[in-house]
């Protein structure tokens, strides 16, 4: 972990270092927040930083998201300041650490801010198969695709790789390619010179400098621009990167490794990813196989947060019962291990007394669940085998049509129920006396309309039903981000109104 201290301290400065790097961070020092600014700005970067009370917190933190600079901060300062703690958090910052520092203290917050723990836990033969082939590709330089469905861990197991090769004393430096804007990812990317567009306001080095000797994952790559594919692609066979707004090139030496969720054979040939690029990238495949693929991990991967989050919530030991563990092992999974680790965390909140009781389980929606997959042995007693029965239940996602009232866009219907006697795959069944018959309420609300108007109501219906979220409209509708931000773009030009970006989404601009 690499930690940027700012300001002085009053000559603790020497104490707080000298603790953090017997925890094993690499601590650079700066005494004012221009200093701070350049060194992030600079390739060495940083993946924390502890910046004395004294100087304007929330002037650098506004820097920091003016730039698009992320990264945790924490305050320290002389005392138990009250009134100065309070002020720092409100500014911004993560924790406040009073000072003289505490070896145990300072430890705890660079374990919980930085989350240095990226341990896979598995014991799953196919998962202990992929691990293996992870080990033997991880001391070469190839690049690497990692694939699998999302919340695999497909960023946990780069970090893995990168741990494994010759590179893990260098950074390794994440880019998640969806969820920046496209006209930004490119300086994110290669960074620019001062003045290269509007807001430039000094030299940014990217990420590949910034990953120089190290590693650099791209996470969600297929939803990268075909023109940035280019780009990027240049960058991988001639090793060498151009800012925006310069003219010289800048050699790199990165090892590249790359995730994605979709079939990246099929993005190919629908145009939407260039194939000389992925097979620049495609050296080596590691297949994350899904959480259901892997049955014998769910009690293993369930109990490492039970232990988490009770911990991290001050409470006691806890474990699962035999009809909460039932529970689990039945269950779909379509989120993977991001939904058992969300499902541990409410089961901790829930649960009283050290055993987790089915009634602290609360699972997704039986409408997530992929076909085939077991529900039946789910107790009825559970909140999930009636999950709408009252507080406590499980929250499905949002239906298919959803729209929201009173904010201009035609309400459509939202759920669909088959005609009497339907079986999948068959054809409806015709009354006698032939015609269509009466259809259902749910079709005629639809009928009299184009396809593309029924469309884009399902896409702005969806995008405010998420409060903006580009990413998690585009998640539930199963189209890419890029689909979806062309579709939005239309509608705008057309004087539809669009739901603005959400909270995290503007910040990130």
């Amino acid at each position: 972990m690499r930690l940027l201290i700012v300001g002085t301290l009053e000559g603790y400065i020497t104490a707080a270092g000298k603790i953090a790097m017997q925890r094993g961070a690499k601590v650079s020092h700066t005494d004012s927040i221009e200093g701070a600014l350049g060194a992030l700005r600079a390739a060495a970067g940083a993946d924390l930083v502890m910046i004395d009370v004294k100087l304007d917190i929330a002037k650098f933190i506004e820097s920091l998201k003016a730039e698009r600079i992320t990264i945790p901060v924490v305050a320290c300062g002389i005392g138990t300041d009250a009134a100065a703690a309070v002020k720092a958090i409100r500014a911004g910052a993560k924790e406040y650490i009073p000072l003289p520092p505490d070896a145990e203290l300072i430890a705890a917050v660079l374990e919980a801010v930085a989350e240095e723990s990226h341990a896979i836990v598995c014991q799953d033969p196919a998962m202990l198969a992929t691990l293996r082939m992870a080990d033997q590709v991880a001391p070469s330089d190839a690049s690497v695709m990692i694939t699998g469905e999302s919340g695999t861990g497909k960023e946990l197991m780069a970090r893995y790789i990168h741990r494994k090769s010759r590179r893990a004393d260098a950074p390794f430096v994440a880019v998640n390619c969806a969820a920046i804007p496209e006209n930004l990812l490119e300086s994110e990317l290669f960074g620019h010179e001062k003045g290269a567009f509007t807001g430039a306001v000094a030299r940014r080095l990217g990420k590949f400098e910034e990953a120089n000797g190290g590693t650099l994952l791209l996470d969600e790559l297929s939803e990268m621009h075909p023109r940035l594919q280019a780009k990027l692609l240049r960058a991988i066979q001639e090793k060498e990167i151009d800012r925006i707004g310069s003219s010289a090139p800048v050699k790199v030496n990165v090892r590249l490794v790359a995730t994605s969720n979709r079939n990246l054979e099929n993005e190919v040939r629908s145009g939407n990813f260039r194939e000389d690029l992925y097979f620049r990238l495609n050296v080596f495949n590691v297949a994350i196989p899904s959480l259901r693929e892997r049955p014998a991990d769910i009690p293993l991967i369930a109990d490492h947060f039970l232990r988490k989050y009770a911990q991290a919530n001050g409470l006691g030991e806890k474990r699962l019962s035999d009809d909460a563990l039932l529970m689990l092992r039945s269950h779909h999974w379509r989120g993977n291990v991001r939904e058992l680790e969300n499902t541990m965390h409410r089961a901790v909140l829930l649960s009283r007394g050290e055993v987790v009781g089915p009634d602290a389980i609360l699972l997704t929606s039986q409408m997530l669940a992929p076909e085939g997959s077991a529900q039946a042995s789910i107790p009825q007693n559970s909140p999930v085998a009636n999950p709408f029965a009252g507080p406590g239940g499980t929250v499905p996602a949002a239906p298919r049509g959803y729209a929201p009232q009173g904010q201009g866009y035609p309400s459509l219907p939202t759920s669909y129920a088959p005609p009497p006697g339907y079986v999948p795959g068959s054809a409806p069944s015709t009354p006698p006396g032939g015609g269509g018959g009466a259809q259902p309420a749910a079709v005629q609300g639809l009928v009299g309309r184009t396809v593309a108007e029924v469309e884009r109501d399902l896409i702005i219906g969806t995008l405010s039903h998420c409060l903006g979220n580009r990413t998690h409209a585009a998640n539930i509708l199963g189209i890419s981000i890029r689909t979806l931000r062309n579709k939005l773009k239309q509608y705008s030009e057309e004087g539809v109104p669009v739901p603005p970006p959400g909270a995290e989404e503007r910040a990130a601009v």
